[in-house]
């Protein structure tokens, strides 16, 4: 299995529209073949040392295979898309993805 994670650094005040887009890829769960499960949101550790990244989500997909799949996906790509208004700074600055297979 592959746990595909993403730190997301987005403006103050975004909350509805990163709600809108985390339930698009909870959503994804049940039509995109792999994707076993998505969770997401806010920073809530009292450790302070999440660096500015104030959102985060991580999907568990079947194998490697299914997330190859996934990343130039329609539904990923538009969903990366809409994203990127919201974030805080340029994509390099805003967003962290770090997989890992389990």
């Amino acid at each position: 299995m592959i746990r595909h994670m993403v730190m997301v650094r987005l403006k103050p005040g975004v909350d509805t529209e990163t709600k809108a887009l985390f339930d698009r890829f909870g959503a994804m769960v049940d039509s995109f073949d792999g994707l076993l499960s998505f969770s997401g949101g806010p920073y809530s550790s009292p450790e302070g040392i999440n660096r500015g990244f104030n959102y985060g989500f991580s999907m568990d997909f079947r194998d490697a295979a299914s997330r190859d799949r996934y990343l130039p996906s329609p539904e990923h790509v538009a969903i990366a898309q809409d994203i990127g208004p919201l974030l805080d700074g340029s994509f390099e600055d805003s967003v962290v993805a770090f997989d890992y297979e389990y």
